[in-house]
């Protein structure tokens, strides 16, 4: 669990493992996946704040999203009850899973994905009128600008369950930056909880969270300084020809 100024309660979630009335299908490929293989036979306890880190295929946004959905979000984004939909491609994996809530818990959640935001901020601008809100026109926004204005809004303020799915996608070193900050911010609220998948050591520095990194045996916990991510982009970043050159 997370340590110092995340240690307190209620969190909206608790834990995550499979339903006992579920009917898995393991010849979906779903299941071909370390990490929701484990997920699957062990379930996985949330802390305040959890990091999943790992190789593009090893399962990060596939955990994400089918713990967002179960939580009852829109796979491709927005909040708890959300319905908009451009092309299903969710695994079947959130309807496997049964979620335990902490009394008391906020029931509001908001799931934000990089690879499905075009089509949620053409649903916002879609229904800006409708609904009478202050939103920009997210679409004239640049993708990093329209990320920061979403996260500006009130969909990020007071208690709730709050997934981010590549967030570092579009936004420069000093914008990911920002965007720890105000997680931090977020997180000193009792009653605020995170769940990222990142590819960026800049967010999976989130302090006091927990870093699951994801291999094809499963998902480990590990401090930042030991992860594979930090090392090779330090390596890079001191030496880039040591890399370059096995390129040529």
């Amino acid at each position: 669990m997370a340590k110092g100024w995340l240690e307190r309660t209620p969190v909206p979630l608790r834990r995550v493992a499979p339903s006992e009335h579920a009917s898995v299908d393991y010849s979906h490929w779903v299941t071909s996946l370390g990490p929701v293989r484990q997920l699957l036979a062990e379930g996985l306890d949330l802390s305040p704040a959890t990091v999943l880190v790992g190789e593009n295929g090893t399962g990060k946004s596939t955990l994400v999203e089918a713990i967002a959905m179960a939580y009852g979000m829109n796979g491709e984004g927005g909040s708890t009850g959300a319905t908009h939909s451009t092309w299903v491609s969710e695994s079947p994996l959130w309807d496997w899973l049964s979620l335990t809530r902490s009394p008391g818990g906020s029931r509001w959640g908001y799931f934000v994905r990089a690879e499905t935001m075009h089509g949620l901020f053409t649903f916002l601008d879609g229904t800006r009128e409708e609904n009478y809100t202050r939103d920009p026109e997210f679409h004239q926004l640049s993708h990093g600008e329209a990320f920061q204005t979403l996260f500006d809004t009130t969909r990020f303020t007071g208690d709730g369950f709050y997934v981010l799915d590549e967030p570092e996608a579009g936004l420069s070193f000093t914008a990911q930056l920002r965007l720890v900050s105000e997680l931090m911010g977020m997180l000193e609220h009792s009653g605020v909880q995170v769940l990222i998948a990142t590819h960026s050591p800049i967010i999976a520095s989130l302090p006091g969270a927990t870093v699951l990194e994801l291999d094809a045996d499963g998902f480990h916990e590990r401090a930042w300084d030991d992860l594979d991510l930090v090392l090779h982009y330090r390596g890079f970043c001191e030496l880039p020809e040591r890399y370059l050159r096995h390129l040529r």
